[in-house]
């Protein structure tokens, strides 16, 4: 088994006074027992090996001791016979609706077949039945689940669901940019865009550092006119026309 349930309370109220190592050492007992299906060896050295604390065999026989059986076979655990036996019974169980469903619907095609032989050749049908649904993508990590939401608004207003694909394309360009996650998105609801492009981001930089260059031409025009028309002969300043 590579999945069991593990019921937190129910575990503290019977390991609520073994030590850390103690602790430690059930757990890992568990996994092993889970994961292989069959009971710990008897050799305590040899178990200490097996869950990786070659230095705590004193904690591993007392764990042992406590919560599992010694057999010929070897150490088994109560718990976990019970919870591999559940699981294989269900996993049984599935099994065999699933070749019960398997059979009915074999048999219904092999009648509807014996029904009506159509001689005339089929092509096959290009067309899918039924589309595979994307998959939504969760806020990322590196990602503020705020400005994440603002910009899923944005893309939803747009028609855009959010899917692996194009999360991962949009990322590509955040990274041609040099921007990071947070930094492409705050840029993208900031501009109330949908989606980002470098090419896009690259212009507007342009354009910005074109409307500020012309700005600072102007001030500079003014200030020049400003200062060539308070000045006067006197060396007193006066504003023009006065």
């Amino acid at each position: 088994m590579h999945y069991y349930q593990f019921n937190i309370g129910d575990y503290q109220s019977h390991t609520a006074h073994l030590s850390l190592e103690e602790d430690l050492a059930y757990r890992r007992l568990l996994d092993w027992c889970y994961l292989h299906e069959r009971p710990l060896p008897k050799d305590h050295k040899q178990i200490a090996r097996l869950i990786r604390m070659p230095t705590h065999s004193e904690c591993i026989a007392i764990v042992l001791l406590e919560f599992f059986q010694e057999t010929d076979e070897g150490y088994f655990s109560t718990r976990v016979e019970q919870e591999v036996q559940r699981v294989n019974d269900k996993a049984e169980k599935a099994r065999c609706s699933a070749r019960k469903r398997w059979d009915a619907n074999a048999l219904q095609t092999q009648s509807k077949s014996n029904a009506t032989q159509d001689t005339i050749p089929k092509t096959h049908n290009t067309i899918p039945i039924r589309e595979k649904k994307a998959t939504v993508v969760a806020c990322p990590l590196t990602v503020e689940q705020q400005v994440w939401s603002d910009w899923l608004q944005i893309r939803k207003a747009k028609g855009l669901p959010m899917t692996e694909t194009a999360w991962s394309q949009i990322q590509n360009e955040f990274r041609k940019s040099n921007l990071s996650d947070q930094q492409g998105i705050e840029y993208c609801c900031l501009s109330n865009w949908a989606a980002f492009k470098t090419a896009w981001y690259e212009k507007n930089m342009q354009e910005q550092k074109s409307g500020l260059s012309k700005q600072g031409q102007v001030n500079q025009n003014v200030m020049s006119g400003l200062t060539r028309g308070l000045i006067k002969g006197d060396g007193n300043v006066k504003l023009l026309g006065s």
